[in-house]
């Protein structure tokens, strides 16, 4: 259990970071007027762009499963 948890925080503390790292990367605040110029590690429009395909996916997915559990609430009894 400890392994479990230390996975999710570990995976989660990279995520942190690399939002972190990629947010100053590409701020004009903290980088003046050359924040184009520096690589951000994650492109974060297709990142959320696949998370809400995945969390679309999976909608679907448990609506279907549920229809199939239950067929009479879907004919409208």
């Amino acid at each position: 259990m400890r392994t479990l948890i230390a996975m999710i925080f570990g995976s989660l503390l990279t995520v942190a970071a690399v939002y972190v790292h990629d947010t100053m990367a590409t701020s004009t605040i903290t980088n003046g007027m050359k924040a184009d110029t520096s690589d951000s590690i994650v492109n974060w429009d297709v990142a959320a762009r696949k998370w809400h395909n995945i969390k679309e996916t999976a909608h679907t997915a448990w609506l279907k499963l549920q229809s199939v559990n239950n067929p009479a609430s879907t004919k409208g009894a």
